[in-house]
């Protein structure tokens, strides 16, 4: 019986032992086909200290990492003349007649304020000083919101005798929870009524030959100006402030900037320090070459 006993025990021992040994060797095997990170192929090649291997992880690896961001939308080799902006937004957006038409409809009227304009950084310094450095016919707003920074830009322009054109790029949905803080922008059936009540603001300032919405997410607007061929001479970004929404909209209005334009944004000194809008910016402009000024809370980067 005792020598029955051993053997069971021994054969079970055997079995386990045997278990145990594929599953390390299965482990082994799989652990050591994986691919390699690319980062861990570079540095592995030659001995250097923790601070020069992070330091070359960190720039061979930055084209891999940017790879995501990538835009590659094809543009127009033809740019829009800036007496055609406005017609060509007209025209591929609102069916060829303008959004002022007949503007306010008798069922929101009574939605509407005469005129809500709110904004932040909107009547800055910086707005003017650019302004009367670039003389731009056509300008660019990447995130609008209700329009006040717009509508200064319009008093700017003005005041300088310029015929410029300010093309509002904005979904004009706000963002979660917006309504808490507005709670006096009325919802219709589940629709905000920010764009209606930018148009408000702007007929109310008589604006409407100057300002013209493109209602539509900033990347996907940004990517058709481009396919259009509306290029701007100042642009400005003061949509999302995270650092992949601020960055993609650098990226995109860079590429209808004209040369020697300016692009311009909000945001830059704010709690999120360098997690946001100022590490988009940072990368863009060392990425690119260029050198980058500040005015109060704007960034300001300039192609010449």
């Amino acid at each position: 019986m005792i020598q029955r006993n051993k053997l069971s025990i021994a054969k079970l021992f055997t079995q386990t032992t045997a278990i145990v040994i594929l599953l390390l060797l299965s482990f082994a095997l799989g652990y050591y086909s994986r691919p390699s990170p690319p980062h861990l192929l570079q540095i592995s090649q030659e001995t250097t200290t923790p601070a020069a291997a992070a330091s070359v992880s960190r720039i061979a690896n930055l084209p891999t990492q940017l790879e995501n961001f990538r835009v590659t939308t094809h543009c127009s080799t033809s740019p829009v003349p800036p007496h055609l902006v406005f017609p060509t937004i007209l025209d591929r957006v609102f069916n060829g007649s303008s959004p002022f038409t007949k503007f306010p409809p008798r069922h929101l009227r009574s939605s509407l304020k005469q005129k809500r304009v709110k904004g932040w950084g909107s009547n800055g310094a910086v707005f003017e000083n650019l302004i009367k450095r670039v003389k731009p016919r056509v300008i660019v707003e990447v995130g609008t919101f209700l329009g006040a920074s717009a509508l200064h830009m319009v008093n700017v322009t003005r005041k300088l005798g310029l015929q410029t054109q300010i093309l509002c790029l904005d979904d004009f949905r706000g963002w979660p929870g917006f309504r808490d803080r507005f709670k006096d922008i009325n919802m219709i059936n589940g629709d905000v009524q920010l764009l209606a009540q930018f148009m408000q603001n702007v007929v109310y300032f008589n604006a409407s030959g100057s300002v013209l919405p493109v209602p539509f997410s900033t990347g996907s607007g940004l990517e058709k100006l481009c396919e259009w061929g509306i290029t701007a001479d100042l642009i400005e970004i003061d949509a999302g402030h995270d650092f992949i929404s601020a960055w993609g909209d650098i990226n995109r209005a860079y590429r209808i900037l004209k040369p020697g334009g300016v692009i311009f944004g909000h945001d830059y000194f704010t709690a999120a320090d360098n997690r946001g809008v100022r590490r988009a910016v940072n990368l863009f402009a060392e990425l690119n070459n260029l050198k980058i000024h500040t005015d109060g809370q704007h960034w300001v980067l300039a192609t010449s």
